[in-house]
């Protein structure tokens, strides 16, 4: 689940951890939890009530916390006998170190990360559309230039978020210690589309971003136009009132 924009993870405290990048800490009777900096966390093996105390702990950790975090779930069946990848919507693991529990959660919470994202584009779209539908029918937009720096800010910091602080196209530290399960990974990550969702999410990002622009370099230069004509009809007034002091002032 996607609680916020950050977790803050150098303020956890004295936790039992398991393991690092990501951070994997024990969590109820049973379970696991890895907790991601960008303010993921994935639970395996948590009860309902354990989870919510987890939850708790972490909120004064959370920065920027969503009112309805973005939560995915999937079934893990863990069997040496299995054949380890994904079958009718549930992950095999023949092997249950903590290192394949590490993996899981680093797809799991980039593919929350790019649900949400993708969800605060396509409301992008649907505000960017009457600019789009401005220029089409007459070249021109009354629209507030607030607000297309608004649109530009905000896929800026998306394009910066995916990019820089939740990393969603670079492999995981852990497969450079473990290169024998960068295959596992790439068929995890190849099941929940990180890749292709990333650079679909990335299209449309800078096609909301060049929309904004253009819309904005319009109105600057209707407003360059705007001042050109006034300075041009201060110059006239200027001329016509100087004639009019050669000509009848004198008389």
């Amino acid at each position: 689940m996607l609680l916020g924009d950050r977790i803050d993870l150098r303020s956890l405290g004295a936790v039992e951890r398991l393991a690092n990048d990501p951070l994997v800490v024990s969590a109820g009777a049973n379970g696991i939890a890895a907790i991601l900096r960008y303010g993921a966390v994935v639970l395996f093996n948590v009860g309902p009530l354990e989870e919510g105390e987890l939850l708790r702990q972490l909120q004064p950790l959370v920065q920027q916390p969503y009112a309805t975090p973005e939560i995915e779930s999937l079934d893990i069946e863990v069997n040496s006998n299995a054949r380890e990848g994904m079958e009718a919507g549930t992950l095999h693991l023949c092997d249950p170190a903590i290192e394949r529990f590490q993996l899981v959660a680093d797809i799991l919470g980039k593919s929350t990360v790019l649900a949400t994202y993708e969800a605060k584009v396509t409301r992008s779209f649907d505000r960017i559309e009457p600019f789009a539908s401005d220029l089409e029918r007459n070249s021109r937009s009354g629209r507030n230039a607030r607000e297309l720096l608004r649109h530009i800010g905000s896929a800026l910091i998306s394009e910066h978020t995916l990019v820089g602080r939740v990393e969603v196209a670079d492999k995981p530290e852990i497969i450079w210690e473990h290169p024998d399960l960068e295959r596992f990974y790439l068929r995890l990550e190849d099941e929940f589309e990180i890749r292709e969702r990333h650079m679909v999410l990335e299209r449309k990002l800078m096609l909301v971003s060049r929309t904004a622009h253009t819309v904005l370099e319009l109105l600057e230069a209707r407003r360059t136009l705007r001042v050109e004509w006034y300075i041009v009809a201060l110059i006239v007034v200027e001329i016509l009132l100087s004639i009019y002091q050669m000509f009848f002032h004198k008389g």
